[in-house]
């Protein structure tokens, strides 16, 4: 069989630039001449295994992930701007997408960007009457922004990783006595007490610091693993600020709400890494074949915060199962959604309801699998169960549950111990599908909505399974 060619020259150039690197400087680092990292670049020659290795040992990549499906995400995102109706007359074709998305990869991030913006302004046009800032540009909500942030960077953050385990290796204190060592180092380093206060003392806020009395105020309402984790957070915030402050400073976030959320959550990133840091982490990962509970037992760790940190671990040399994770309530709405790898469901709206995640809140507690296929054919292995959000008055906690996803690609399933047993290779699988906006499969029972780019075929003699039929031919 002939080997596959590689065109990676969308990716190459987008690896330059983001090194801030000329084509000359590259083809001295690479052993190249710059006439022929051209033709590379322009897609006029394929990349070779000799290249590949190159740049692999010059620029510390993960082969895999840049000659891979790398693409894919971008591809999905560009073809969910392009189902709006506004394009809808167009009729683009998916491969002119994957074309884009592969050859022109800035080009591609520009016009999702610019439809993320325009989704936005929509959506405040409509709530709030304004679409636009004091100076005419679209508005992106601080959510949003820092959400796409953290994306951007596959929620991996080598820096913080590398602050979380210099603080915890100073700690150097197993998980069950992280919180006394914690709070000890507050006080005698930093001189801040730590104090667990009544409820009706704290009110509505289950974690307060007061700067002029130095003391960390911790609701009685929070749990052992989020006490923890609160402690830690401050302990983060306090050691961590020659880290956490450039980080903010390079993101260049647009306003000061923005700024904020960014730091809270780039804080909460490094809580998690002293916590779970990230050698002993991933190599734990790795020897309990991802089982969430040995790995909760190991840490001291909650299975959300668990789940969470197993989408972190992207460090070259030492990668985990690329992950991706979704957290949602009872009507859908969407709280978390990270990604390591591949994500098979919508950026800008939610999950498929054929996907078991919504099926949790009918089984509280019990983590339900599945495997799950999308309208193109990959294969992704899913855990799902619900968590509880933090404990408060009776009246608070009711229908107090979320739902947390998490799952990869079926290639990677093999090493996850909630796969054992399971046929991965011919087992059935579920069809799923992005947002029914814009899902195109057809005859679907549970759509909530038509498909964008297709038309309706509703007849009043007929009724179909799905309450909105339509052509399969546009």
């Amino acid at each position: 069989m002939a080997e596959r060619k590689l065109f990676l020259g969308g990716r190459l150039k987008r690896l330059r630039r983001d090194l801030g690197l000329t084509q000359t400087r590259m083809a001295q680092d690479l052993g190249l001449s710059p006439s022929y990292l051209n033709h590379l670049e322009r897609n006029q020659r394929p990349v070779t295994a000799q290249v590949l290795l190159r740049l692999a040992e010059t620029y510390d990549l993960d082969l895999r992930a840049f000659s891979g499906d790398t693409d894919a995400a971008a591809a999905a995102d560009l073809n969910e701007a392009m189902a709006d109706p506004m394009f809808h007359d167009l009729a683009i074709p998916r491969h002119e997408i994957t074309d884009l998305a592969e050859n022109a990869p800035a080009t591609a991030e520009a016009v999702v960007r610019l439809y993320r913006a325009l989704a936005d302004s929509r959506r405040r046009h409509t709530l709030e009457g304004r679409a636009h800032d004091e100076s005419g540009e679209a508005i992106l909500s601080p959510t949003d922004w820092v959400r796409d942030y953290i994306q951007a960077h596959r929620n991996h953050f080598p820096d913080l990783d590398s602050a979380g385990e210099g603080i915890a290796a100073q700690l150097a204190i197993p998980a069950h006595a992280l919180e006394a060592a914690a709070s000890q180092r507050l006080e005698q380093a930093l001189d801040i007490q730590v104090r667990v206060m009544p409820h009706d003392v704290m009110g509505d806020w289950v974690r307060r610091y007061d700067p002029h009395r130095r003391r960390l105020l911790l609701s009685e309402t929070l749990g052992g693993t989020s006490r923890v984790f609160a402690v830690l957070y401050q302990l983060a915030l306090n050691e961590g600020a020659d880290v956490l402050g450039p980080l903010v400073e390079t993101a260049a976030p647009p306003d000061l709400p923005t700024r904020r959320l960014l730091k809270v959550s780039l804080t909460n990133y490094l809580a998690a890494a002293v916590l779970m840091p990230y050698a002993p982490f991933h190599k734990a990962a790795e020897d309990f074949a991802y089982d969430i509970d040995l790995l909760k037992a190991r840490f001291g760790a909650s299975f959300e915060q668990v789940a969470h940190r197993l989408t972190t671990l992207a460090r070259p040399g030492t990668r985990g199962t690329p992950f991706f994770l979704m957290r949602v309530d009872s009507a859908g709405n969407v709280s978390k959604r990270f990604a390591s790898g591949a994500f098979p469901f919508s950026r800008f709206g939610g999950a498929c309801p054929r996907w078991n995640l919504h099926a949790c809140f009918q089984t509280p507690g019990r983590l339900l699998t599945q495997v799950i296929e999308t309208m193109e054919g990959e294969r992704f292995f899913t855990m799902a169960r619900t968590v509880r959000r933090p404990v408060g008055p009776y009246a608070d906690t009711v229908d107090s549950d979320l739902a947390l996803g998490l799952g990869c690609e079926l290639k990677h399933a093999a090493k996850l111990v909630y796969a054992k047993g399971q046929d991965l290779s011919a087992g059935p699988s579920v069809q799923v599908g992005p947002a029914c906006r814009l899902c195109e499969r057809p005859a679907c029972r549970e759509r909530a909505a038509p498909p964008a780019s297709r038309t309706l075929t509703i007849e009043e003699w007929t009724k179909s399974v799905s309450p909105f039929p339509f052509s399969t031919h546009g």
